[in-house]
C-alpha cells in the first residue's frame, strides 16, 4: 500500500484531494503545522490516528517521518448518500478485516447488480491496492462509502425506506426462502466474528445459509456472492 510521509507531502496531498485511506500522527508530536494538516484531514473526513512512533517508523520505512504518514487510498470514498441514491441493494459490511475478502465482495456485489458498498472507518479493511487488486476492475464502476458507525448508517437507510436483512447463522429464515423488499441492504459480519449485537437489532430480518457438513459458518466473500445472486435471480425472475 502506497504510504506518504512528512507533514508537507502528506498537507499537500490534503489539498488536492487526493484519495487518502487514514492519517497516523506520532503521540507526542505538535506543532501549528501539524494541527493544520489534522484540521485538513478532519474537513475532509478522513481518519486520524494517534500510534506510538515506532509504528510510523515501521510503516514508514525509517525514522524521518515528521510523526505523519498517510496511506493512500486506491480510490476515492462516496458518501453514504451517494451510495444509496440508486435505491437498489447495499451491501454493509460489518468489520470485515481481510483486503481480499473485502475485493472479493466488491467484485461480487458488482457483478449481482448491488448499487453500492458501506464499510466502517475503523477495525475494517479500507480502499488499499490489495482490495483494488482483489476487486478487479468492480472499484471502477461500484461505490464505497465509509461511514464512522454502521449502527448509525443504518438507522439513516431505515428513514429512506430501506429493508435491512443482516446475515446470521441463526437466522430466522434462510436465504433462499425470504422475501426481499426493496430497496434492500444486506449486512454482512467479519471474519470469525459474525454480526455485532447492535447491528443485529437494527436489522428487519436475520437470514441465514444452511449447511451441511461440521462447519458452522461459510467465508464472507462465499456468503456474499450465495445470498446476492439469491437476490439477482429474483430481480430476474420478477
Amino acid at each position: 500500500m502506497p504510504v506518504l510521509t512528512g507533514v508537507h507531502p502528506v498537507a499537500e496531498a490534503l489539498r488536492s484531494g487526493r484519495p487518502l485511506e487514514r492519517i497516523l500522527i506520532a503521540r507526542g508530536a505538535g506543532g501549528a503545522r501539524l494541527q493544520e494538516l489534522i484540521a485538513l484531514a478532519r474537513e475532509r473526513d478522513i481518519p486520524v490516528r494517534f500510534e506510538p512512533r515506532d509504528a510510523l517508523d515501521r510503516m514508514a520505512g525509517s525514522a524521518a517521518h515528521q510523526g505523519v504518514a498517510a496511506v493512500a487510498a486506491a480510490k476515492r470514498y462516496h458518501s453514504l448518500e451517494e451510495a444509496a441514491a440508486e435505491g437498489k441493494l447495499l451491501v454493509l459490511l460489518d468489520g470485515v478485516e481481510d483486503p481480499h475478502n473485502l475485493g472479493a465482495v466488491i467484485r461480487t456485489a458488482h457483478a449481482a447488480g448491488a448499487g453500492g458498498i458501506v464499510i466502517p472507518e475503523r477495525r475494517a479493511a479500507g480502499l488499499t491496492e490489495t482490495v483494488a487488486k482483489a476487486a478487479a476492475g468492480a472499484l471502477e464502476y461500484l461505490p464505497v462509502a465509509q461511514v464512522k458507525n454502521v449502527n448509525r448508517a443504518l438507522e439513516y437507510l431505515k428513514e429512506r425506506g430501506y429493508w435491512i436483512y443482516g446475515l446470521d447463522e441463526r437466522g430466522a429464515e434462510t436465504y433462499d426462502q425470504v422475501e426481499f423488499a426493496a430497496p434492500t441492504a444486506l449486512v454482512l459480519g467479519g471474519e470469525g466474528k459474525g454480526l455485532h449485537e447492535q447491528v443485529k437489532k437494527h436489522c428487519d430480518v436475520l437470514v441465514r445459509i444452511p449447511l451441511q457438513g461440521k462447519i458452522s459458518s461459510l467465508n464472507v466473500s462465499v456468503a456474499a456472492g450465495v445470498v446476492l445472486f439469491e437476490w439477482k435471480r429474483r430481480q430476474t425472475r420478477d
